[in-house]
């Protein structure tokens, strides 16, 4: 009885990674996608690309990079503090990613209210005056930024429910699927930013 039980147990679990890898591999197939059409209008309309690059913040760009790079490793590192079984310290780092996260979205907030006060959105009459470069180019631009905010939401979302499962002690070093689970989504959420900060702040 008590081999059956483990062998349930681990089944769960493997099913449970094995669940979260095909779903992050779908996501990596979606964002896959835009970056190959962007690459695409980007070869075709290079010097409008770059011209429209330049009204992007890179300043704000960058920290945002960083924000993330750091969430990323306090993520990790909360996952590793659960494993030895070091509630407290694991529910800090998952309440400080949460925060770096948090500091992502107002940054983004401030940069998008700056380009929406020089009407520089979609549909805007300033953007159909401009060349069809720089149109395409904003036009990716809102569209794989929004996308990636909304999953920044959705990772912020899990990860307060880790956070409050941390708190009650229902995730602890014997128990820590939806840690890892959510540890990976933040990863990959990272991991496309790394992608979508030199393609759309350093255009050359």
């Amino acid at each position: 009885m008590s081999d059956n039980h483990t062998e349930s147990v681990q089944f769960n679990l493997d099913t449970g990674k094995l669940g979260m890898w095909i779903f992050l591999l779908t996501e990596l197939f979606l964002f896959g996608g835009l970056f190959l059409v962007y690459a695409v209008f980007r070869a075709k309309y290079s010097p409008e690309f770059h011209s429209a690059a330049l009204e992007l913040n890179t300043f704000i760009g960058t920290m945002n990079t960083v924000f993330l790079l750091v969430s990323s490793m306090t993520a990790a590192m909360s996952l590793t503090a659960i494993r030895k079984n070091q509630q407290k310290l694991a529910l800090f780092l998952i309440i400080s990613t949460i925060f770096l996260a948090a500091l992502f979205m107002v940054n983004k907030y401030f940069e998008w209210s700056h380009k929406f006060e020089f009407r520089i959105f979609p549909g805007s009459e300033v953007l159909k005056n401009i060349p069809r470069g720089e149109l395409l180019f904003f036009g990716l631009y809102y569209m794989m930024t929004g996308l990636h905010a909304l999953h920044v939401l959705v990772g912020m979302v899990l990860l307060s429910i880790v956070a409050f499962k941390i708190y009650r002690e229902l995730i602890n070093g014997n128990n820590y699927l939806l840690l890892e689970n959510s540890t990976l989504y933040w990863h990959l959420v990272d991991l496309i930013w790394i992608f979508l900060f030199p393609l759309l702040y350093l255009v050359t």
